[in-house]
């Protein structure tokens, strides 16, 4: 006989973290069903309907944040902005933080190779998720529900350069500042089904930054941030800019 699937969580834990009192927890419920159970429990309805209506709520609600936020930029850099937040990437990580991945319901297969923590069903899980609450509790619930979710995220992008990604941002600052390029030494530890990462950045064998993350770029991204933010507070003609540990 084969293993049952994993015990996804109560959905209506899920509703208290979020701060949305369902009144059809059904519809949450929905949102959390990967088509994998869906298949394996007999035809199911899964989520894709809800991923495709929250994918339009979130992107009106982030459009018209940017848009406020930012009433100096051109169409051009909200565009980015816009994008940069509701990419793939984005969104899982925004799961991840809400612990979304222990609620959702994946078939056996899915849930046995780590489709809890994969970013494409975070991301359209999560997306699902907002789809439910604009049904149910209305669209003013749905803004306010993406508008706590994203605020961290916003701010971040606010802080970028054009680029809005930490490596291509901290390379230009790099290249302008030092005329040189930052290099990236991973490591990786752990079994191949939960593998975590670890990455240091530095410049002229000198580190700048530190990240850990679930992949190679997830780790980098972070250790670049680090080391971006860090020289965006020092003086462009900060001669210790580049002071710190040799990177052997």
């Amino acid at each position: 006989m084969s293993a049952a699937a994993p015990e996804a969580g109560d959905p209506a834990q899920l509703a208290g973290l979020i701060d949305v009192p369902f009144d059809d927890l059904a519809q949450l419920d929905r949102a959390l069903t990967h088509r994998s159970w869906a298949f394996e429990n007999g035809g199911v309805e899964p989520n894709e309907r809800l991923e495709f209506l929250g994918d339009a709520v979130l992107a009106l609600v982030v459009t018209d944040e940017v848009f406020h936020a930012h009433p100096e930029e051109q169409e051009g850099r909200l565009a980015k902005v816009r994008s940069a937040a509701v990419k793939t990437g984005s969104l899982a990580q925004v799961a991840r933080d809400l612990g979304l991945g222990r609620f959702i319901k994946l078939g056996r297969g899915e849930a046995a190779s780590g489709g809890h923590d994969k970013d494409s069903i975070l991301a359209d899980t999560l997306e699902a998720v907002i789809g439910a609450v604009y049904l149910d509790r209305g669209f003013a619930t749905a803004y306010d529900l993406v508008q706590r979710l994203f605020a961290v995220r916003l701010a971040d992008l606010a802080e970028m350069e054009a680029a809005l990604d930490y490596k291509t941002s901290l390379q230009e600052l790099c290249a302008a500042r030092f005329e040189r390029l930052p290099t990236y030494l991973v490591e990786d530890a752990g079994p191949d089904h939960a593998k975590t990462f670890s990455a240091i950045v530095s410049v002229d064998g000198r580190e700048l930054g530190r990240g850990e993350g679930a992949s190679k770029k997830q780790a980098e991204q972070r250790a670049a941030r680090e080391a971006f933010l860090a020289l965006r507070t020092t003086d462009a003609g900060d001669a210790g800019a580049l002071e710190g540990p040799n990177v052997g």
